[in-house]
């Protein structure tokens, strides 16, 4: 979609929701993404500006390269994955780490820590965009200023959003596209990815 379709109206938060994501092969071939959102609309792993995607990993193996493209990985579900990253050291990644940042043009290899797992990918042009990701403990009511650039919450469990007179509800992997003040909620402690994306 476009930056224009992706932006709420009125303030109005945008869902997306899980069962509508699109869904495709890994660049490399080794595995399946599954896009949440991307910019410009209907770009390619080519052209993107900024992309949102999801990837199920099965087995070890090498990333895919992406020159000149920055990117945060998370773990979603499962028990996690070595990394090893080219002039690094290795690091395991699981559901407990924090978002981690590193360039998608260096090579990237991965091993896992026992079965498949579910990642959460955020990835901007180096030089158009920048992005930063926060994992967060969504209980009880929060507020958000999501003023500036574009604003994504992705949410693991049962979230509402209230924006003036307006309210939607998210379920599991589904994210909205946020702009201005938010109210968000929920009954217990809910896991949710805040990703922030601004042009540079």
């Amino acid at each position: 979609m476009s930056i224009a379709q992706q932006q709420p109206k009125h303030n109005r938060p945008l869902v997306l929701k899980a069962d509508t994501y699109r869904r495709m092969p890994w660049k490399n071939g080794g595995g399946e993404t599954t896009e949440i959102a991307v910019f410009p609309q209907d770009a390619d792993l080519a052209t993107f500006g900024w992309r949102v995607s999801m990837a199920t990993v099965g087995s070890d193996g090498p990333f895919s390269v992406f020159p000149g493209i920055d990117r945060t990985l998370s773990i979603l579900q499962g028990d996690g994955m070595e990394l090893r990253i080219a002039g690094r050291a290795p690091v395991v990644l699981t559901q407990a780490s924090e978002p981690l940042a590193f360039p998608a043009d260096a090579p990237t290899s991965a091993r896992l820590v026992s079965d498949t797992i579910i990642d959460l990918n955020v990835m901007t042009r180096r030089g158009q965009w920048v992005h930063q990701v926060e994992k967060r403990i969504v209980e009880g009511q929060h507020h958000l200023d999501a003023e500036g650039g574009v604003t994504l919450l992705l949410s693991l469990g049962n979230i509402r959003i209230d924006c003036g007179d307006h309210a939607v509800e998210l379920a599991r992997l589904d994210c909205a596209i946020l702009e201005g003040i938010v109210l968000i909620t929920s009954d217990m402690p809910t896991e949710a990815y805040l990703i922030h994306i601004s042009p540079v």
